[in-house]
């Protein structure tokens, strides 16, 4: 066999076993996948040269991240498989004419791997990301209410918000490092885009797949997250509606008159702002009275538990899209 034949045949059965291996950790149940993830395996799991069984989480991980610079959120990033990453996948492949199975193929690692920029780096904790105050949120609304700030809880909450990730597997690819000290050098997420987001020119709402969609003029998806979108007692507002306007760090005014599932005796309060307030880092108004598009102080549920009608992001996805929406802006909220 010619040399240059036997190294094609080498690279194709490198490439095949990758992509076997991503099949079977986007497949694998939790107890069959390996709770090692480390820089060196996360790096690997982009090589078709180095295909192993240690890039499993490895490999989710990283995809979780070309995602979410590519503008097609996974939610949170937790290294785990599920739905939000499925349904990101799918969209990412039907963006790019690829068939939309919301599994990731050979092809499909081929045109995400085309991002190329480290998938993790180092970051030296800076004084500002362990300033505080850190306080441990009361559950009582009244308590919450006469706090200064719904602000984080914890150094390692405010780094995951900050790279878009589970404080655990942010622990788990730095063991023995203190998230907490003030320059401590830590691996994380690299999160920065690939290209900014530029402004959309409509929002498609959908209810079946609690995801909100980014589009340009043409129809072509700028922009996939993940929602968690109504409820059976607050079901979505279904109809053609547009954006009002932002508001960044916004107050929550508590109403129990607008929640079925209110205490009786609940009155009426101001929450002050910060990310554990209840609409996150930024409201998107929507032309529907007491309806928007919101962050949410817990990112691990987006998607996968209801709201109370409006539409919520975790606060990063959220942020991003109120960057990129304006007053006028058609929303369409469906099926």
């Amino acid at each position: 066999m010619f040399p240059g034949l036997l190294h094609m045949k080498n690279f194709l059965i490198a490439f095949t076993l990758t992509a076997a291996l991503l099949l079977l950790a986007f497949s694998a149940p939790a107890s069959a996948r390996l709770t090692q993830l480390t820089p060196e395996a996360v790096n690997d799991a982009g090589s078709i040269e180095r295909p192993g069984p240690k890039s499993k989480r490895a490999a989710l991980l990283r995809t979780q991240v070309l995602l979410d610079r590519a503008h097609f959120s996974p939610g949170e990033i937790d290294a785990s498989p599920g739905s939000n990453l499925k349904k990101a996948i799918a969209a990412f492949q039907k963006s790019n004419e690829l068939n939309p199975s919301g599994t990731i193929d050979k092809q499909t690692w081929m045109v995400l791997n085309q991002d190329s920029a480290p998938v993790l780096i180092e970051y030296t904790i800076a004084a500002a990301d362990v300033a505080g105050p850190f306080t441990e949120i009361p559950a009582d609304l009244m308590e919450k209410s006469r706090l200064p700030a719904l602000g984080f809880t914890s150094p390692a909450e405010a780094l995951g918000e900050k790279f878009h990730a589970s404080p655990k597997p942010l622990q788990q690819l730095n063991p023995r490092k203190n998230l907490g000290r003030e320059g401590e050098a830590i691996v994380v997420p690299n999160v920065e885009a690939t290209a900014p987001l530029p402004k959309g020119a409509k929002l498609i709402v959908n209810k079946n797949e609690s995801t909100i969609t980014l589009l340009d003029a043409s129809g072509k998806t700028l922009a996939h997250y993940p929602a968690s979108v109504g409820s059976k007692h607050d079901p979505l507002p279904l109809g053609n509606w547009k954006v009002l306007g932002v508001a960044r760090n916004p107050s929550f005014h508590y109403d129990p008159k607008l929640f079925w599932d209110a205490d009786p005796n609940a009155k009426s309060t101001k929450l002050p702002p910060g990310p554990n307030n209840p609409v996150g880092v930024v409201w998107i108004d929507l032309s529907k009275p007491h309806y928007g598009i919101h962050g949410t102080p817990e990112p691990s549920t987006i998607g996968k538990t209801q709201s109370h009608g409006c539409i919520r992001l975790t606060n990063w996805d959220a942020a991003a899209l109120a960057q990129a929406v304006f007053s006028g802006m058609p929303a369409i909220l469906q099926e």
